[in-house]
């Protein structure tokens, strides 16, 4: 009998016609048949909107089907009898850790699930303390979850279901706003639970190095599964993978260019440690020297300074808790600065202090020279000038329609009339929205253009500084991508100044001009890409890593070629080894 089935399951929901009053359905999960067995690692892939954390919800009935049957071990969704059973067996993990934090203590929330199970005393105090050791949070266990980070959160969201020792665990995007390391630290527990203990494990992601090591990869779309098989066969196919709003992984990319090239390579290569494998079994040069042409762009004088910044936030134990510590950088009018850091290491409590949405406990914050905590007056003016755009942009959505929400701004700026209205078409079309869909709502859109919409919300004000707080997080790689390129004409074609955190090394590091790196409430490095990313060991110290060219290079570089420092990206690196490859 297998664990998980899935029927030719239908699910719907609706939405409503503002003019007719009547519902609309919407399929979100169209005919799905699937069967998952008892210690399986399925990886659930597809691109927003695809049906994925639908299906995932159908899996531990949270969703119940329109028709079709779902079954876990053998005990049907629809009977409502079930349910305990069957969320007993099945724990989900979700994207937003805010949608599953109920305590206000974190020993409470993780203890939380098992005490509803019954477990004694004695062996919860067991399973939280191992469950929040295993993420790394046991620190944090008098702590309240509402003084964490996003990151934080989502650990201890994490450690909740763990105590619990389901059967199966979902993660839905759970790793999407942890740092590298912290992803890596879910990732390895999950695959541990998997082969040691024989738990089920389903992991919905959009990052495709998450799940090379998966027994079986689920493909979604338009709520139908349109590809399953191994991530051998699935991840290599770039051309696929693209049609689908899927990608492939850098050194998977990199491996494909240099076949199209010509050059004997595996079919079926998915890391960093494949791809060099390979290349070592190659004839190329050792005494060529080829040189990487980082261009850095001309910006102009400090627009943002920030000046021996210090602030901190009172906890549940009524302590100020220092959050940042003497920092002090400046940001060039017309660049973008990308800011990465640990998951807790005070990024987003730092760019909230660039508009003026906290304030320093000592040092200042200047704009245009101007300490912006000097005149309250002046405050709209300066959040005017400094947008923000904060993590999942799409929870500052609120108006029934787009044009509303994208002027909400701009009407409280006193703007209307004509001028209300070409502040809405340009910033829609600054971000690739289309001025045909103002009427719709923006709540119908998938999750890459409710952010979009946000965005231009933030564009309509007219800002020269636009600050995004992991923009891309929990987005798939076609959508990923557009938004990147949306900010990247607004740097390039509007002048707007640009200041950008992530977690993603790779996508930082071919976007910015600059990175700061911020360490336990303190500048660790400030610099361009190839200087911030030289030095691996340094990086993984704090929670971080390199992305994946770099770590290949650095490799190469070990094993005795003369390659230069600074390459993390597939395009300077196909370019770099061509020169090398003897064919």
């Amino acid at each position: 009998m297998n664990f998980i089935s899935c029927e030719d399951v239908v699910y719907e929901y609706y939405s409503y016609d503002e003019e007719t009053e009547e519902k609309i359905p919407l399929v979100a999960v169209d005919g799905v048949t699937l069967d998952i067995q008892k210690g399986e690692f399925v990886a659930l892939l597809g691109a927003n909107g695809s049906g994925k954390s639908t299906l995932a919800k159908l899996l531990n009935a949270l969703n119940i089907p329109k028709s079709g049957v779902v079954t876990v071990k053998g005990l049907s969704s629809s009977d409502i009898k079930n349910t305990r059973e069957i969320r007993k067996s099945v724990g989900m993990v979700f994207q937003n850790p805010d949608n599953q934090i109920v305590a206000s203590i974190v020993e409470a929330e993780v203890a939380f699930g098992v005490e509803n199970l019954g477990i004694p005393s004695k062996e919860i105090r067991e399973r939280v303390d191992k469950s929040l050791a295993s993420v790394e949070m046991l620190k944090f266990l008098k702590s309240s979850p509402m003084e964490l980070s996003g990151g934080q959160k989502q650990r201890i969201s994490v450690a909740g279901i763990l105590a619990m020792r389901p059967e199966c665990i979902i993660f839905d995007e759970s790793t999407a706003m942890l740092d590298p390391i912290g992803r890596k630290d879910v990732l390895e527990n999950a695959f541990k639970l998997n082969k040691e203990q024989g738990m089920t494990v389903i992991l919905i992601t959009h990052y495709m190095d998450e799940c090379v090591n998966a027994d079986r990869l689920v493909i979604m779309s338009n709520g139908k599964i349109v590809e399953q098989g191994k991530p051998c066969d699935l991840l290599t196919d770039s051309e696929r993978m693209k049609s689908l709003k899927l990608e492939v992984t850098p050194a998977t990319e990199l491996a494909y260019r240099l076949s199209s090239f010509g050059i004997d390579l595996e079919k079926k290569i998915l890391t960093v440690d494949e791809l060099y494998q390979n290349l070592m079994k190659l004839n190329m040069d050792k005494s060529k020297a080829p040189v990487v042409d980082n261009k850095r762009r001309e910006t102009g004088e400090a627009i943002i300074e920030l000046k021996d910044l210090c602030y901190g936030y009172s906890g549940s134990d009524l302590k100020k808790h220092a959050v940042l510590e003497h920092v002090s950088f400046d940001i060039k009018k017309g660049e973008i600065l990308g800011i990465i850091g640990h998951t807790g290491s005070g990024k987003s409590t730092l760019i909230q202090h660039m508009n003026a949405l906290l304030f320093a406990d000592e040092g200042e914050v200047l704009y245009k020279g101007k300490n912006v905590a000097s005149d309250k007056k002046e405050l709209k003016k300066i959040r005017q000038s400094v947008g923000m755009v904060f993590q999942y942009p799409e929870n500052q959505l609120f108006e029934s329609n787009i044009f509303d929400e994208v002027a909400f701004g701009p009407k409280n700026m006193g703007i209307e009339g004509e001028e209300l209205k070409e502040r809405v078409y340009s910033s829609l079309k600054m971000v690739g929205i289309s001025d045909t869909m103002c009427k719709s709502s923006p709540f119908a859109l998938s999750g890459g253009q409710k952010r979009r919409v946000a965005i231009a919300g933030v564009l309509a004000m007219d800002p020269e500084v636009l600050v995004l707080d992991e923009p891309m997080a929990g987005l798939d790689p076609y959508s990923r991508k557009e938004i990147l390129s949306n900010i990247r004409e607004l740097n390039v074609k509007h002048g707007i100044t640009i200041v950008i955190v992530s977690h993603s090394m790779d996508e930082i590091a071919s976007f910015a001009d600059r990175i700061l790196v911020m360490n336990e409430g303190r500048v660790e490095r400030l610099g361009y890409a190839d200087e911030v990313f030289s030095n691996a060991g340094e990086l993984n110290k704090i929670g971080l890593d390199v992305p994946q060219m770099t770590q290949l290079f650095d490799k190469l570089r070990e094993s005795g070629y003369k390659l230069p420092k600074g390459v993390y990206t597939v395009d300077t690196a196909e370019k770099l080894l061509k020169e090398l490859i003897i064919k």
